[in-house]
């Protein structure tokens, strides 16, 4: 009897076609969607784009997001720094020394539950530990809150990255009369640069719509405040919260929602898409 008229040959091939039909369909579905949602903001957002939205701060009537772009894009940075020195430094830790210790298998059980944590939650946990006790929203809680968010995913892809560095090449090195801290920094850290890059730059894009840990951080602001982090701090999930619930009456505020809505898509889809970038250089 032929393969092809064997009765389990069929019966996994009908199997077969029919687990493909479903997954062609629920990326149909997907793509739908995505198009739906890329397509009202486009629609929606492109009225409000002007060079004014970029250089003016937000007003009642008016006006425009400078003040809340830089204010996304301040913390957004100083949590990216702060994140990639303590992720990069608790990945190395766990990559090169921590191996399978006690202690290691602690640190990534927490990290692992970090990852998953909503961020809603986070929010209250810095709101609880910082801005009570200073008695003020800041923008430094802002940034902590964030901080806490990139720091598991900057330590995941750091230690990922360094597992796959062949020992050899340590090895290598170490015969070659080597530290092992030279050996991490210039042999391991060479070769995980672009993952570790890549990490970063998906952990960047993360925070950087995230409105529910401002919410309970730095709350909101109509003025430039630059780089005084001490008080409240204008940031743009915020302030197209605001604009889109409690001052959805004016109609212009609801204009430059869509506006901020959409330069914060295009943002995220540009960090992606060098995160993806840097992740082929890996490759």
């Amino acid at each position: 009897m032929q393969l092809s008229q064997s009765p389990l040959y069929r019966r996994r091939k009908r199997l077969n076609q029919l687990v493909m039909g479903a997954c062609i369909v629920a990326t149909l579905i997907g793509f739908v969607f995505l198009f739906a949602i890329l397509f009202t903001l486009v629609t929606k957002g492109i009225s409000a784009i002007s060079p004014s939205i970029f250089i003016e701060r937000t007003r009642m009537s008016g006006g425009g997001l400078g003040n809340a772009i830089w204010g996304s894009f301040l913390m957004t940075a100083v949590a990216t720094v702060l994140g990639t020195i303590i992720g990069v430094a608790a990945g190395t830790w766990l990559a090169e020394y921590g191996e399978k210790g006690i202690m290691a298998k602690v640190i990534r059980f927490i990290n692992d539950v970090l990852l998953s944590a909503p961020s809603i939650i986070i929010g209250l946990f810095i709101y609880a530990v910082i801005v009570v006790p200073t008695g003020g929203f800041s923008g430094w809680a802002g940034v902590l809150s964030l901080t806490v968010i990139i720091v598991p995913v900057v330590i995941r892809s750091t230690e990922d990255m360094l597992r796959l560095i062949p020992n050899s090449l340590r090895e290598a090195a170490a015969a070659l009369g080597a530290h092992r801290w030279w050996i991490i920094v210039r042999v391991c850290y060479s070769g995980a640069r672009a993952g570790i890059i890549t990490g970063i730059l998906l952990g960047f894009a993360r925070i950087s719509g995230e409105t529910a840990p401002l919410l309970f951080t730095s709350l909101n602001s109509n003025q430039w405040n630059f780089f005084d982090l001490s008080s409240e701090m204008a940031n743009l999930p915020m302030t197209i919260y605001q604009n889109m619930t409690i001052n959805s009456f004016i109609p212009d505020l609801v204009s430059l929602a869509w506006g901020g809505a959409l330069i914060l898509t295009a943002a995220i889809l540009i960090l992606n898409i060098a995160a993806r970038y840097f992740s082929r250089q890996r490759s």
